[in-house]
């Protein structure tokens, strides 16, 4: 089991430092996908060790947020590349269109 933490944890520092680090959002969003990955290995090392499914039901919720997630994570980027012609964050200072 502690190889299994061991994994998540650096799955999620990797997540981490890329949100905390990058500027493009699109590598931010892929980072964001990265921690929930890393938070799904935990969990169901958590239940494989106690031995029931609850894990498990919470991964394919975590999988279920993380997939709307990247919907509307998308579609904004779209349309905020077609308005603006970037994605960088940096670049992204005002609300106004």
């Amino acid at each position: 089991m502690t190889k299994y933490l061991l994994l998540s944890a650096m799955l999620f520092s990797i997540g981490a430092v890329g949100v905390l680090s990058r500027r493009n959002l699109l590598v931010v969003l892929m980072s964001i996908e990265l921690m929930l990955n890393g938070v799904n290995v935990a969990l169901v090392a958590f239940a494989r060790f106690h031995q029931n499914l609850d894990g498990h039901v919470f991964v394919m919720m975590v999988m279920g947020v993380a997939a709307a997630e990247v919907g509307v994570g998308l579609a904004l980027l779209i349309a905020l590349f077609r308005n603006r012609r970037t994605v960088d964050a940096g670049d992204l200072t005002t609300l106004k269109g």
